[in-house]
C-alpha cells in the first residue's frame, strides 16, 4: 500500500521548547550544552567514618521502660478489636453464604 504524499513535502523534525508555540527550531540546528562534570567527593574514612556513626548513636532518643509498656499494651488493645473485627465479619459472611447455598437445594 502506498503513502499519501504531503503537498510540499516531508516537513521537517522540530525539537525544543515553544513557550506560547512559539517559533520552534529544526532538529538540525538545536544545539546540545554539557555540563561541567560534578567534581569528585572527598572519601571518607574509616575512622572518621565510625566516628560520624558513634555521634549519630549519640542522637537516638530512646522510649523509656513506661513508654514500651504502654506501646505494648496498645499493640495488644489493637491485636484483640482487629481478631474481634474480622471474626464477626467471617461469621457473617459465613452465615450468608450457607443461606444463599441452602437456595439451591
Amino acid at each position: 500500500m502506498a503513502k499519501a504524499k504531503t503537498p510540499g513535502g516531508p516537513k521537517p523534525v522540530t525539537r525544543g521548547f515553544r513557550p506560547g508555540k512559539g517559533p520552534s527550531v529544526p532538529a538540525a540546528q538545536t544545539t546540545v550544552t554539557v555540563d561541567a562534570a560534578a567534581p569528585a567527593k572527598k572519601k571518607t574514612s574509616i575512622t572518621q567514618f565510625a566516628s560520624q556513626v558513634r555521634a549519630e548513636a549519640r542522637k537516638i532518643v530512646w522510649p523509656s521502660r513506661k513508654e514500651t509498656w504502654i506501646t505494648s499494651v496498645m499493640v495488644f488493645i489493637m491485636v484483640l478489636i482487629a481478631t474481634g473485627f474480622f471474626w464477626i465479619v467471617d461469621t457473617g459472611l459465613g452465615f450468608i453464604s450457607t443461606q444463599l447455598l441452602a437456595i439451591g437445594q
